[in-house]
C-alpha cells in the first residue's frame, strides 16, 4: 500500500478534455465500445482495485439512529449546560461513527470508481471523467488519514470529510451532463445508435434507450450508492454539531411529519409552477395529518417536490391558465395505521396523464421529454460552480432525473415509488416508506 500511495504522489491528475474524448470516440469506437479493461494508472487502480474487493457494511435508518444517540456504545447524549434541547453527541459516540465512515468510505468510493471506469460507452464521456477523478482523489485522500484514536484525530477526520462532502456536492449535475454528452455522442454518430427525440413519429429518429441495459444498471446502482455515501457524512456532520430540535439525531427526525414535508414541499412547487407559468393549482391535503415517523425529511421533501411539481405542470398544460379558477386541485393523501408496514403518500392530479408507452421511460435517466435548448442551456453552465444537486435552479430540473432519483431516495431506506396513469385523465403517484425505518439499505456492487 505504501508503494501504491507513493505512486500516486508521482502520478499526475487525471484530466481528459472534451475534444481527446470525441476524437477518442471516434477513432476507436469499434474496438472499446464495450472494454472492460481499467484506463486507471497501474499504481493508483492496485488501491481501487484492494478497497473493491473488500465488503461494504449496509446500514438502516434505525442504526443510524442508534450509533447517534450511543446506544451501542451504551451511553447516551451529554447534556450542554443541562438543556435537552442542546444535546450534542458525546466525544465516544462521534469517534465510533467516524472510524466507521474511515473504513467504510473508502470500500464505497472504490466500487463505484471501479463501475465508472468499465461502464460500456458512458465512461467516455467527459463529464464522467470528471466524476470519477473527484471519486479517485477523494479514496486516496480518506486512506491517507491516520486511524482515529482520539477526539483531536476526530476533529482533523471531519474537516478532511466535509471538504470532500462538498467536493461532491454537484456530482449529480457531472453524471446528467454525462448522460446529455451520450446522447450527443450518438445524435453526432460517435456512437452508433439512433437519436433521441420524445417528439419525432420517424422510428429513425428515436434512441432505443430503453435497450442500454448496462448504462441503464450502472446509473442506478451509482445513485443508490451516492445517497449512502452522503448520508453517512451527512449524518456524521450533523452530528457534529447542536440538533434543529429535540427530535433530531444528525440529519433524521426521529418524529418526521408528513403533513409538515407536504405542506412545504407544495409552498415550493407553488413558487416553481407559478413563476414559470403565472398560476399554480390548489395542492389539497387530506388523510393522516397527525402522522410522525423517523425519516430524512430532506430526503422526503426531495421526492414530494418532485412529484407535486409535475403533478402542476402537468395540471396547468392540460386545462391552461386562462381559466386559472377552474384548475382542478393536486390531491395528496397521507395513509397509515398501526396494522401497516409503509406510510403512504398519494400524489394525485387530473393533467392528462402519461400515455401507457411511455411510462417505462419516466424511469430513465437517459430519456428526457425537456426541450432541447433548456437541456443544451442547462448544460452550458458551469457545473463546477453549482454547489446545490437539488437546487430548483439545477440543471437538474431540466433534464428529466427527477423521477428515477426520487425512486431511488425511496427505495434506499426499504420504500418504493409507484406512478400509475390514465391516459386522457390523470395520474397518482404513491410514495412507500417503510415506518419502522428498520429496512437495510441496499448496496450497490
Amino acid at each position: 500500500l505504501k508503494t501504491a500511495k507513493e505512486q500516486h504522489h508521482r502520478t499526475p491528475t487525471i484530466m481528459v478534455s472534451r475534444a481527446v474524448v470525441c476524437s477518442r470516440l471516434t477513432r476507436l469506437v469499434s474496438r472499446r465500445l464495450f472494454s472492460t479493461v481499467s484506463e486507471i494508472p497501474e499504481g493508483i487502480n492496485n488501491v481501487v482495485e484492494e478497497y473493491y474487493t473488500k465488503k461494504a457494511t449496509s446500514i438502516s435508518l434505525q442504526t443510524l439512529m442508534k450509533t447517534g444517540r450511543g446506544e451501542l456504545l451504551g451511553k447516551t447524549y451529554k447534556d450542554d449546560h443541562n438543556q435537552l434541547e442542546r444535546q450534542v453527541a458525546t466525544e465516544r459516540i462521534l469517534m465510533q461513527v467516524a472510524s466507521f465512515i474511515h473504513h467504510e468510505m473508502p470500500i464505497r468510493l472504490a466500487q463505484r470508481i471501479h463501475d465508472l471506469d468499465r461502464v460500456p460507452m458512458m465512461r467516455d464521456m467527459p463529464s464522467v471523467q470528471t466524476v470519477k477523478q473527484i471519486y479517485i482523489n477523494s479514496l486516496l485522500e480518506l486512506i491517507d488519514q491516520p486511524k482515529i484514536t482520539s477526539p483531536k484525530d476526530e476533529d482533523h477526520f471531519a474537516i478532511t470529510l466535509e471538504n470532500l462532502y462538498q467536493n461532491h456536492s454537484n456530482v449529480l449535475i457531472q453524471m446528467a451532463k454525462g448522460a446529455y454528452e451520450l446522447r450527443e455522442a450518438v445524435r453526432s454518430g460517435r456512437i452508433p445508435g439512433k437519436v433521441v427525440s420524445s417528439n419525432s413519429t420517424d422510428d429513425d429518429d428515436v434512441l432505443e434507450f430503453d435497450q442500454m441495459d448496462d448504462c441503464h444498471a450502472f446509473l442506478d446502482r451509482f445513485y443508490m450508492s451516492r445517497i449512502g455515501i452522503r448520508v453517512l457524512a451527512g449524518q456524521y456532520l450533523a452530528l457534529k454539531g447542536p440538533p434543529l430540535n429535540p427530535n433530531d439525531v444528525g440529519m433524521i427526525c426521529a418524529r418526521t411529519s408528513a403533513f409538515d414535508i407536504v405542506r412545504h414541499a407544495a409552498s415550493d412547487a407553488t413558487l416553481m409552477c407559478t413563476r414559470n407559468y403565472g398560476d399554480a393549482p390548489e395542492v389539497v391535503i387530506n388523510g393522516r395529518l397527525d402522522l410522525t415517523f423517523p425519516y430524512i425529511p430532506t430526503h422526503l421533501h426531495y421526492i414530494l417536490l418532485e412529484l407535486l411539481k409535475n403533478a402542476m405542470r402537468a395540471t396547468v398544460e392540460k386545462h391552461g391558465v386562462d381559466g386559472a379558477d377552474d384548475l382542478p386541485p393536486v390531491t395528496v393523501t397521507i395513509a397509515d395505521s398501526l396494522d401497516n408496514e409503509d406510510v403512504v403518500i398519494k400524489v394525485a392530479d387530473e393533467g392528462g396523464g402519461i400515455p401507457r408507452s411511455q411510462i417505462e421511460k419516466i424511469w430513465s435517466y437517459l430519456f428526457t421529454t425537456a426541450d432541447p435548448q433548456i437541456q443544451e442551456n442547462a448544460i452550458g453552465n458551469d457545473a463546477d460552480q453549482l454547489q446545490c444537486d437539488h437546487s430548483a435552479d439545477s440543471p437538474l430540473a431540466g433534464l428529466g432525473y427527477g423521477l428515477p432519483i426520487s425512486r431511488s431516495y425511496a427505495r434506499y431506506f426499504g420504500g418504493d415509488l409507484d406512478v400509475v396513469s390514465m391516459d386522457g385523465f390523470g395520474t397518482d403517484a404513491f410514495v412507500h416508506l417503510v415506518r419502522l425505518g428498520d429496512s437495510q439499505e441496499p448496496l450497490a456492487v
